[in-house]
């Protein structure tokens, strides 16, 4: 089962980019290119634990439904989504944060498991594990980019 890992630097408050992480209309927008939106459950906001989300997206070239839930939740250092039902055999997709200094220090490790057997296997190495790198990568960088600045406010409610 492939396992993708990540490493993203970020310049701000560990509990900001917590909470971007997990905000509902920061992913649609880090997903814009695969017209990614919720359809069903939490539909915007921050995901909290239990909670669940069903995402349509267009991916190689047809629509297709994921609902993922929020299975692992230690604020502000750690969640977890998990697939319920989509494409994938099973996935989990684990969100660390740690401060290191004036940085936050944002792990992704993301495990799944393609449908198909050997043909998932094979489809794997050829294309699914750089194109789920690249999907994370674009997420991560958006992140960022919105952490590091006053775009924040727009992701992350006011009290």
């Amino acid at each position: 089962m492939p396992v993708i890992k990540l490493t993203t630097e970020i310049r701000a408050p560990l509990e900001r980019v917590f909470d971007l992480a997990r905000s509902v209309e920061l992913h649609m927008a880090s997903t814009a290119h695969t017209s990614e939106r919720a359809v069903a459950g939490v539909t915007s906001g921050l995901m909290e634990l239990g909670q669940e989300v069903t995402w349509r997206a267009r991916h190689f070239g047809t629509w297709q439904h994921l609902t993922s839930r929020i299975t692992a939740f230690v604020r502000p250092l750690h969640f977890r989504d998990s697939m319920v039902r989509g494409a994938f055999q099973r996935f989990d997709h684990d969100h660390f944060f740690s401060p290191q200094g004036d940085l936050t220090v944002m792990r992704d490790v993301f495990d799944f498991q393609s449908p198909f057997g050997v043909l998932g296997r094979i489809a794997d190495r050829l294309f699914l594990i750089d194109y789920m790198r690249r999907f994370i990568l674009a997420r991560n960088a958006l992140i960022k980019t919105v952490a590091e600045t006053e775009q924040w406010h727009r992701y992350i409610p006011h009290p």
